[in-house]
């Protein structure tokens, strides 16, 4: 990790998991995640999502460093689980999976996932292990300009398990979607959840029964 200290300050291209491509000046660095501003804003990048970095060429356009960050107080031990933490109750934007990011709010963090409130999308489960950015907005902007009171950032959790495997076994009988359904085949009932091989039996609306390896689904929400 120490071999990114000279690169503190310098304009990067780094290539992340999914192919997604990002420019910009490395701000910071933990123990296992980036801190990338791109002129407009500041991503929060897990480092096990990073494929390719490198340091821009001359040619390049360049980006002028930012004058403040989102998160000023994170301390010598920065890392992924504690921006997290302190990305709790603010509204941010995250990219998981497929051509879209989602906005919205980080509400709860767990073991192994965390529970995310999307004016969109609603109530949440994200897998802590795909979570490929995480970009902080500004105090100041509420999402789609809705008021304060119209966005619940304090749902009801008291059930909730640690654990996304126990959430999973917990949700058999429901309908539910995986990767904000992505493919038709994420969207059924989650009839039965094997934590020891990772298999998923759902069943779609046809009737045919499908099964998903859980290690590879990385959101989860109820058909409410």
């Amino acid at each position: 990790m120490n071999d990114l200290q000279q690169w503190i300050g310098k304009q990067m291209n780094i290539e992340i998991s999914g192919k997604k491509r990002c420019k910009g000046i490395l701000i910071d660095f933990g123990s296992d995640i980036v801190v990338i501003y791109d002129g407009q804003q500041f991503l929060y990048i897990p480092l096990v999502h990073i494929q390719h970095m490198e340091l821009s060429l001359p040619t390049d356009e360049i980006i002028e460093n930012p004058n403040h960050v989102p998160f000023d107080k994170l301390g010598e031990s920065f890392s992924y689980r504690k921006m997290l933490d302190h990305a709790k109750g603010r509204f941010v934007e995250i990219y998981v999976t497929g051509n879209k990011s989602i906005h919205g709010y980080l509400t709860n963090l767990m073991n192994d996932y965390f529970v995310f409130y999307s004016p969109i999308y609603k109530t949440m489960y994200i897998s802590l292990y795909h979570l490929k950015w995480l970009i902080p907005h500004s105090s100041q902007v509420l999402p789609y300009s809705l008021s304060t009171q119209s966005v619940p950032l304090n749902p009801s959790l008291a059930s909730l398990p640690q654990i996304m495997k126990d959430l999973c076994k917990k949700l058999e009988g429901k309908l539910v979607i995986f990767d904000l359904g992505d493919h038709p085949h994420k969207t059924g009932l989650l009839n039965r959840f094997d934590p020891n091989n990772h298999l998923i039996e759902m069943v779609i609306a046809n009737g045919e029964t499908i099964y998903w390896n859980f290690q590879h689904l990385k959101t989860l929400s109820l058909c409410d």
